[in-house]
């Protein structure tokens, strides 16, 4: 079920002139601004581009650490060790010479930009609530809004809080909410339990609203679970403007999507990862997550909107524009992970001003943002059925036909490794053992081998996009995932299936059981579709191979590694060699734009955890990126000296 725009008349006025204004009307999406960073991705487009120069491919190797910060979360830990916070993914704003920071227990800091020195530090004591729902203690960043001399920075908390906080002082502001938040647990549909709901990606500012998602449990043990919708606030008074029904309730459309009743109880369907705006606009773009269960959806049945969706509502009053389902009734857990990207490309002579959808299968969904009609065709396909008692899965799924996938789909014989006979035949075991094939391969009893797997593919940091060339540089895991379905236990579910015990694919040498790259990192040209080059990202197990006997077989890819940032003439990305048997330790590589070969390597104190971003403060341009977790988190940045 997917509907256009144009059978939601009448449009809105900012919107129906650029309708008919554009193509005249000038690029909304540039990156970041001024020599600022005042938006998590950079711009609201979400593009993690800035178009400075002054670090260059011919200088990068002369660059020096200009300081060092170190997070506050470390003296808590050292106090209090049972907190264990999660990798440090956050990435700082800069406004005003002032870089704006969370860190993974959720406390604010302000930096100024040019020497590392920290002005104020906030804590909303959200810690003290216990470990936040899913992913623990994980915060990836906050918002900013400025109007005249009133600065304000936003946060969302996982004890379930959105705050807002003087810019200048960091004390929260008085007159928002109640003495500076709100309880984002009240104001549902339904009552939502203790520590069962939270936030860990940052507010969307969209003009005069703060646009708010949710973490959601994904290992739910009910079918009734906390609701996803999404809700706007006013930046000034936190009066809520909108809610957004993500599970369309009684008369409200997409609710004949879900068969039964099933809209009554069914939770999740949240937008955990970061959303995207266009002010010229006035519309926000939401990647909507997988219902509850993610493996699951006996108990769900129809197509599920706007579950695994991208969906464009007006800013300013949550007004439905339009939609499309990337996955009909979820059971694979791919909800789009990453921030859309908005980005003005030009196809076959025709301007069009487009949003970018990557997914963890591996695709990028194009349309234009305005319409939402898709730049080039999607088919709707045949997928495997489930054989699963209550399952009815859709028939079909949607398949982009440009651009070509960025990793690979679906697994064979032919995907096994073949470095020894001895490892092709643990491989060959591994495989037999569980049920697989094609992508879409639905979950079973007997176990399914399903790649990509849950983690992509692409991930909650995304990709970056050079407005200037319309390049869109995609960093993704090669990685497959086993999933099993067993029995709910009567007393402790009301499900009649869920996920058992994860297991790994890999063999008893923990080296992965198919053929490389483990990561890589495609260059797509979205004026065309094309892919302009694709490289395996780091070394992987390479070394580990070579020591066992086997052939230098180059590299192989792996390891963890960071969202990418663009400049003018470099695209950077952090890279922790020495995870999964990489040589080397934790670097931010600076990589050539035309064909991904690496310029320099800069070491890291830690492994590179969240996206880099860049700024220019007392004339010079700077370059900061987070590293670690624990006592031994901070950001580090980089300059010409």
């Amino acid at each position: 079920m997917q509907i256009k725009v144009r059978d939601l008349l009448p449009l809105s006025l900012p919107l129906l002139l650029s309708l008919l204004l554009f193509p005249a009307i000038t690029a909304a999406q540039q990156g970041a601004p001024g020599g600022e960073w005042p938006d998590y991705g950079g711009d609201l487009g979400s593009t993690k581009f800035a178009p400075l120069s002054q670090i260059n491919a011919i200088n990068v190797e002369n660059v020096s650490v200009a300081w060092m910060w170190h997070s506050p979360d470390d003296e808590l830990v050292a106090e209090n060790p049972r907190l264990r916070p999660g990798a440090f993914k956050a990435t700082p704003l800069m406004v005003d010479g002032v870089l704006y920071i969370q860190t993974s227990l959720s406390l604010v800091a302000a930096i100024d930009a040019a020497s590392g020195e920290q002005l104020w530090a906030f804590d909303p004591l959200s810690h003290e609530a216990g470990r936040p729902v899913n992913l623990g203690f994980n915060a990836r960043g906050v918002a900013h809004w400025k109007e005249g001399d009133d600065s304000r920075i936003f946060l969302a908390t996982g004890d379930s809080h959105l705050w807002a906080l003087d810019a200048t002082t960091g004390t929260p502001i008085d007159d928002f909410g109640s003495s500076g938040r709100i309880r984002l647990r009240e104001g549902l549909r339904r009552p939502v339990p203790e520590r069962s709901y939270g936030v860990m990606s940052p507010p969307l500012v969209a003009g005069d609203v703060v646009v708010v998602g949710s973490s959601i449990s994904d290992g739910p043990r009910y079918m009734t679970a906390p609701p996803g919708d999404i809700r706007a606030f006013d930046v000034r008074t936190g009066e809520q403007r909108w809610i957004f029904h993500t599970v369309p309730q009684e008369g409200e459309l997409g609710n004949d999507t879900w068969e039964d009743g099933s809209w009554e109880y069914t939770g999740n369907t949240n937008v955990w990862t970061i959303m995207s705006a266009d002010e010229e606009l006035g519309l926000v773009y939401l990647p909507v997550g997988t219902p509850t269960n993610d493996w699951y959806g006996g108990h769900r049945l129809g197509d599920n909107l706007f579950a695994e969706s991208l969906v464009a509502l007006e800013a300013s009053t949550g007004r439905y524009i339009w939609h499309f389902q990337m996955v009909h009734h979820g059971v694979w857990d791919y909800d789009p992970p990453a921030a859309p990207i908005l980005l003005d490309i030009n196809v076959d002579g025709r301007p069009i001003k487009a949003v970018a959808q990557l997914t963890k299968q591996g695709f990028v969904f194009v349309f234009d943002r305005i319409t939402g009609e898709p730049v080039w065709p999607i088919e709707e396909r045949p997928v495997p059925p489930s054989n699963v008692p209550g399952e009815r899965l859709s028939p079909t799924q949607p398949f982009p036909t440009r651009p070509a996938p960025f990793e690979r789909q679906g697994i064979s014989v032919d995907d096994l490794i073949d470095f020894t006979p001895e490892l092709r035949a643990e491989a060959l075991a591994i495989l037999q053992r569980s049920d697989h094939g094609p992508l879409y391969q639905p979950p079973s009893e007997r176990g399914t081998l399903n790649l990509p797997g849950w983690f992509g593919g692409a991930n909650w940091f995304g990709a970056s996009v050079d407005p200037q060339t319309g390049m869109l540089y995609v960093p993704s895991r090669t990685g497959a995932i086993h999933v099993q379905l067993v029995p709910g236990d009567p007393e402790r579910s009301d499900f009649r299936y869920m996920r058992g015990r994860g297991q790994s694919a890999a063999g008893e040498e923990l080296i992965p059981r198919l053929k490389p790259p483990y990561s890589r990192l495609t260059a797509i040209d979205m004026n065309t579709g094309d892919h302009t080059w694709q490289i395996p990202l780091g070394d992987g197990i390479r070394q580990r191979l070579i020591d066992s006997g086997v052939p230098d077989p180059g590299p192989l890819g792996g390891g963890g590694f960071t969202g990418p940032l663009l400049t003018e003439t470099i695209l950077f990305i952090g890279h922790n060699g020495a995870r999964d048997g990489d040589s080397g330790g934790p670097a931010l590589l600076a990589l050539d734009k035309e064909t991904g070969r690496t310029i320099h390597a800069i070491e890291l104190p830690r492994g590179g955890t969240g996206t880099p971003m860049t700024y220019m403060a007392d004339d010079r341009q700077h370059i900061v990126v987070a590293f670690g977790s624990g006592t031994e988190a901070g950001l580090m940045a980089l300059t010409l000296r």
